[in-house]
């Protein structure tokens, strides 16, 4: 008997930690704070900021293939085209819309080519740097 009574004692034992382990526990109510979900927001461009993006876009673009920063090429250079052109937001605009739908006539007769896979905000960076290399600021 004795050693009935010791399984039974064990079996009660093992089924009283079971019991507990899984009903006794109170189930945790999440309070980890996710916060409010937040608008993706950008912070606004500089104008010092517009002009650094500018100049790595017009690196990484074929621009070099026609125009260079001081020298005429097959197009103007980019410093005479800033000295043509006042650094206002009509003529970023307007740069930009060459630099996209391309176009001839200004400069001559040679035609510059499209690049409809630049967008617009990258056209008016582009656009800001060339305009700013005779050392004017957009006004």
């Amino acid at each position: 008997m004795n050693k009935t009574k010791t399984i039974y004692l064990l079996f009660a034992f093992a089924l009283s930690l079971i019991f507990y382990a899984c009903g006794s526990k109170k189930e945790a109510a999440n309070t980890e704070d996710y916060g409010t979900p937040k608008e993706e927001t950008t912070a606004p461009v500089t104008a010092s900021d517009a002009i650094t993006q500018g100049e790595s876009l017009v690196k990484a673009s074929d621009c070099k293939t026609c125009h260079h920063r001081e020298n005429k090429i097959i197009g103007p250079s980019h410093t005479d085209v800033a000295k043509k052109y006042e650094f206002t937001a009509a003529n970023v605009e307007y740069l930009a819309g060459k630099i996209i739908k391309g176009g001839s006539g200004v400069w001559g007769e040679v035609l510059m080519s499209a690049h409809a896979d630049i967008t617009q905000s990258d056209a008016e960076k582009m656009s800001r740097y060339i305009l700013s290399l005779d050392g004017e600021t957009e006004h």
